[in-house]
C-alpha cells in the first residue's frame, strides 16, 4: 500500500507538486535542487529561454552523465574480472607446483 504524500518542489521559480514516499522526500528535494541548478546553468542570462527546451537540455545532460558513469563502472568491472582471473591463475600455478 502506497503512503505517497504531496511534496512541493521549485524549478526555475515554478512550483510543482509531486507524490513521494516519506522515506524518499529528502532525496527528491535534493534531486530537485540539483535539477534546478542545472536548469539555471543552462538558461544562463537568457531569461526568455523556453522552459521545455531548458528542461530537455538538463535531462539530456544528466542522461549523458549517467551513461558515462555506467560505462566507467563497466570498465572497472571488466578490469576487476581480469585481475581476479590473473590472480586465480597464479594461485592455481602455485598449488599445482607445491610439493604433496
Amino acid at each position: 500500500m502506497s503512503n505517497s504524500q504531496p511534496v512541493v518542489i521549485r524549478l526555475l521559480d515554478r512550483e510543482y507538486t509531486v507524490g513521494c514516499e516519506p522515506a524518499e522526500r529528502d532525496s527528491l528535494l535534493s534531486a530537485a535542487k540539483l535539477l534546478d541548478s542545472k536548469m539555471r546553468e543552462i538558461r544562463g542570462s537568457n531569461r526568455m529561454a523556453a522552459l521545455d527546451r531548458v528542461a530537455v537540455l538538463a535531462a539530456l545532460n544528466f542522461a549523458h552523465e549517467l551513461q558515462q558513469l555506467r560505462d566507467e563502472g563497466e570498465d572497472r568491472d571488466r578490469e576487476l574480472t581480469r585481475t581476479i582471473g590473473d590472480l586465480n591463475r597464479k594461485l592455481d600455478g602455485l598449488f599445482d607446483s607445491a610439493p604433496r
